[in-house]
C-alpha cells in the first residue's frame, strides 16, 4: 500500500510542478501584450455533485467519516478503512493490496495573496490540454458542498497495472489560511471499473467547510 500511495502522490507532485511553471509564466506576461494573469476564468458551466443510483448504491450501509482537523467529511463503503490521518493528509482504502482503491485528501496552505482564481483556471486549462492529448477523458467544473472546483479523470493508461486517478481540486479559506484542497481517488487501471461507482459516490458525498 505504501508503494501505491507513493505512485499516486508522485502524480500529484508533478501536477503541482506544472502549475508552478504556468503561474510563473502567466504572472510575467508576454512581451508586447497583456499579462496572462489578467485573463478571466473559464466560463464553462459548473455542474453540481449529484450521485446517480449506482454511485449511491455503492455507498449503501457506509460510514460517515469526519476529518475534524480540516473540517472535511464524506461517506465511504462499510469495508473501507483509514490508513493515514495527519494534519495535511488523510487516506482511506478499500480491502485488498495493489488492486485496492484509495481516497487521498491533501491540504496545501498558500500565501494569503496567492492568486487562487488564476491558479484554478490554470489547472483547468492544463486538464483540457491533457484531454486533447488523450491523457484525460473527463474534465469539468464541479461544485461540491457549495465550493467550485475542477474535476478530471485520467484516461486508461497503456499498462493495466498503472494507476488511474479521479481528482477534484479547489481552493478555500479555512482556519485563517488559503488552502488548496486536493481530493484524489485512485486504483490500478484494470480495477477502475469495479471501484468506479464507489469512488464517484465518495467524491460526491464530500462536505467541505469553507
Amino acid at each position: 500500500m505504501k508503494h501505491l500511495l507513493s505512485i499516486v502522490l508522485l502524480g500529484f507532485a508533478l501536477s503541482l510542478c506544472n502549475l508552478s511553471s504556468k503561474l510563473t509564466s502567466k504572472s510575467s506576461g508576454g512581451s508586447g501584450g497583456a499579462s496572462e494573469s489578467s485573463k478571466p476564468a473559464s466560463t464553462a458551466p459548473v455542474e453540481h455533485a449529484e450521485p446517480n443510483a449506482e454511485q449511491a448504491a455503492a455507498l449503501a450501509g457506509g460510514k460517515q467519516v469526519t476529518w475534524a482537523q480540516q473540517g472535511i467529511s464524506f461517506t465511504v463503503p462499510p469495508n473501507w478503512t483509514e490508513s493515514t490521518n495527519e494534519t495535511k493528509m488523510l487516506v482511506w482504502t478499500s480491502p485488498g493490496s495493489w488492486g485496492a482503491a484509495s481516497l487521498i485528501v491533501n491540504i496545501s496552505p498558500m500565501a494569503e495573496d496567492f492568486p487562487t482564481d488564476i491558479s484554478l483556471n490554470a489547472f483547468y486549462e492544463s486538464a483540457k490540454n491533457r484531454s486533447k492529448n488523450g491523457e484525460v477523458d473527463e474534465v469539468k467544473w464541479l461544485e461540491i458542498d457549495g465550493l467550485k472546483g475542477l474535476q478530471f479523470r485520467e484516461s486508461n493508461p497503456e499498462k493495466p497495472d498503472d494507476q488511474r486517478r479521479l481528482q477534484w481540486m479547489a481552493y478555500r479559506k479555512y482556519a485563517g489560511q488559503v488552502q488548496l484542497v486536493n481530493l484524489m481517488l485512485a486504483t490500478q487501471a484494470k480495477d477502475f471499473a469495479r471501484h468506479q461507482d464507489a469512488m464517484y459516490g465518495i467524491l460526491y458525498s464530500t462536505k467541505v467547510v469553507h
